[in-house]
Formats: structure tokens, C-alpha cells, sequence
């Protein structure tokens, strides 16, 4: 007798197992929605200026970069690679950008040659999207907040801040960048 319940549990969770897939077979594979596509706008080759302030980052001063964004394989997030030149000497970076329809926002994730690593989650709003994280920094929590406006479809500006408290911010960087 337990071994046919086993076997009729076995047998059961196959034909369960069986039926999602077909049902996902049906379906096909999943489709970037609309929120993906909004992503579409970072696409292409990028180049930047913008003002490190001095702050925690180092001394203040001029940069410039270029960056090349393209879509990675299934249209789901845009990987940019970075390259250029600021207060502290040559600059590479990293980061993928997408949409996470669970929790309805934007994805971030960074890093760079100098050791700094990001994740953010994002929204857009009208022609302007914003970024937030929280980290840890020499022992201090730090939020830091990315507004990114839409100047138009080949052009953009940006202000980076962060803040102790999440309320009083100083303003760490400002550009712009186009294609």
C-alpha cells in the first residue's frame, strides 16, 4: 500500500509537473513588456561631462566619459560599458539596467575600476527618472539618489546626491551626456 501511494504521488506531481509546462509551452517564452521598452531610450553610444563635488568620493573636478549601452540578449535590461576620465585618474565601468515587474521598478547595478558598487531601484515619472539606494560607507549609512531627466531622445542631464539622514541632500555630481 505505501508503495502505491508513493507511486500514485510520483505519478500525480508528474502529470501536475507535465500540465505547467505545456501550459508554458502554450504560452511561449515571456515577452518584454512596456516598462522594458522605456529602457530603449539608453540604447546607443553615450558621451559625457559632468563635476565631481570634493566629497567622500575624492577631490572634485571635471570629467568625461563615453559609454556604450545596447540590449542584452531577450530585450529584458541594457548593459552599458564605461569608459573616461575624471578627478582620480581613468575610469571603467559596468552597469545593467532593467524593470522588475514584482516589485514595479527599475533595476541598477554597478560597479567601477575604483572599488564602488551599486544597486538601485528606480521609477519614472514624466520625462524623469529616479534612482535610490542605501549603503554603507566607513561605517555610516549613506542614500544616495540619481535624478536622470530627459532632455530629449538624444540628450540628458543628471544630478547625483546623497544624504546621512535620507532628508538633507548635497549634491556629489552633475552632467549631462548625449548621442
Amino acid at each position: 500500500m505505501r508503495i502505491n501511494l508513493r507511486f500514485g504521488s510520483c505519478l500525480l506531481a508528474l502529470i501536475l509537473l507535465g500540465g505547467a509546462g505545456l501550459v508554458q509551452a502554450q504560452q511561449g517564452p515571456p515577452k518584454p513588456g512596456p516598462e522594458h521598452q522605456k529602457l530603449a531610450r539608453f540604447v546607443g553610444k553615450w558621451n559625457g561631462k559632468g563635476e565631481m563635488k570634493p566629497g567622500p568620493f575624492g577631490p572634485g573636478g571635471p570629467m568625461t566619459w563615453t559609454e556604450e549601452c545596447e540590449w542584452f540578449s531577450g530585450n529584458f535590461s541594457v548593459v552599458c560599458k564605461s569608459e573616461g576620465n575624471g578627478p582620480t585618474g581613468a575610469m571603467k565601468g559596468l552597469g545593467v539596467m532593467g524593470y522588475n515587474p514584482e516589485e514595479k521598478s527599475y533595476t541598477y547595478y554597478g560597479l567601477d575600476n575604483s572599488g564602488w558598487q551599486d544597486h538601485s531601484k528606480g521609477s519614472v515619472k514624466d520625462k524623469v527618472w529616479t534612482y535610490t539606494s542605501t549603503s554603507m560607507m566607513g561605517g555610516k549609512t549613506f542614500h544616495s539618489r540619481m535624478l536622470i531627466t530627459e532632455v530629449s531622445d538624444t540628450k540628458q542631464t543628471f544630478t547625483w546626491d546623497m544624504s546621512e539622514d535620507g532628508k538633507t541632500w548635497n549634491t556629489m555630481m552633475t552632467g549631462e551626456s548625449s548621442k
